[in-house]
């Protein structure tokens, strides 16, 4: 076996899938530790770009079941800038299996691959049709999904650094681009955020699987009139319809548009999904969804399965690969954010 199927084999060992009818794993709060007020004084990243190379892959892959339940604490941000960090403890679920999936290796080039594939939403009826409707603009610079009738889920980074809270984490909003009514430009319209959480194995960032927890939730004060999208945990690509998955979010270079984008997904890991869609600085935090098979409706829905982060050089035996990355929802990642959303783990077994 050469060095790189080596490597290629510890990425694929660790990722899980779902099985039918299986229960989520467990995701139970244990203590709530007051923490000093933040800082904010990190400066907003908008384009994460890491890299990962064959340490970096062994790293996670001697990782333990111990360690992935720290990288699930928590720490809540509220408006008055006082923080929590509360601990939790994770029991697997029941039913679950592991499955490889091959890889595939391209090399191509950064952001945007070729000719651009990325199509700017116009029109009053079109921008509030769903799923376009769905996505919010961060006041940091960066973009959300509503996935429920109060909470966004954004990238992380887009708020915290890994050290401290982004300047204007402080009084962070959350807008909502509304149609003109033919008076013009759509205008954006913002709505304050309650709290906001993010997941311990990003803020402890200095280790190797920051990307792997760029997420983070926010709660508005109220609750708003737009439909939202559904979580899932992501499946393999081969189970999405079309191997495809899509995002929409507010690209840098086209100031007061929603661009929305789609492609095939190249490569995948437990915690990263690895494509060549097209984004440029200001889509991270954009909800990446694809179409799942939901066996109760017996039809295709499209339900959010990552969020877009950045972009990751990928160095295999030598070999430098260059993606865009999203992170994947997976079972504890899902059990985490559904809890963060119903405030009742109980609620949170199932999908």
């Amino acid at each position: 076996m050469t060095r790189c199927q080596v490597v290629a084999v510890l990425l694929l060992s660790f990722l899980p899938s779902a099985a039918a009818g299986s229960s989520l794993p467990t995701l139970v709060p244990r203590s709530t530790l007051q923490l000093g007020r933040a800082r904010f004084s990190a400066r907003p990243v908008l384009e994460l770009a890491t890299r990962c190379d064959e340490a970096c892959v062994q790293r996670e892959a001697a990782l333990l079941p111990q360690d992935f339940q720290e990288y699930l604490f928590y720490e809540t941000l509220y408006a008055n800038g006082t923080r929590t960090l509360t601990t939790v403890e994770l029991s697997p679920g029941e039913g679950r299996t592991e499955r490889r999936w091959p890889r595939r290796r391209t090399r191509r080039k950064r952001q945007i691959y070729g000719t651009d594939g990325r199509f700017s939403i116009s029109g009053d009826h079109f921008l509030m049709d769903y799923p376009f409707s769905t996505t919010v603009k961060i006041s940091t610079g960066c973009t959300g999904v509503l996935v429920s009738e109060q909470h966004v889920l954004t990238a992380a980074h887009c708020i915290h650094d890994g050290q401290d809270y982004v300047k204007g984490a402080k009084k962070i909003k959350v807008g909502f681009l509304t149609p003109a009514n033919g008076t013009g430009r759509p205008v954006m319209r913002w709505a304050r955020v309650r709290r906001t959480q993010v997941p311990k194995g990003w803020i402890q960032s200095l280790n190797s699987v920051s990307m792997d927890y760029d997420y983070a939730l926010l709660e508005l004060r109220r609750p708003h009139r737009r439909p939202h999208m559904e979580l899932a945990v992501a499946p393999a690509a081969e189970e999405m319809a079309g191997k495809r998955i899509h995002f929409s979010g507010f690209d840098s270079d086209r100031p007061g548009e929603l661009v929305y984008r789609f492609c095939g997904v190249e490569d995948e890991t437990a915690h990263l999904i690895y494509q060549h869609c097209d984004a440029r600085p200001g889509a991270s935090g954009s909800g990446v969804y694809g179409k799942v098979w939901d066996p109760m409706r017996y039809k295709w829905e499209r339900k959010v399965i990552g969020i877009f982060s950045g972009h990751q050089w990928l160095e295999v035996a030598g070999e430098q690969h260059d993606y865009n990355v999203a992170v994947r929802l997976t079972a504890p990642k899902f059990a985490q954010i559904c809890y963060w959303i119903k405030g009742d783990y109980k609620s949170c077994q199932h999908e």
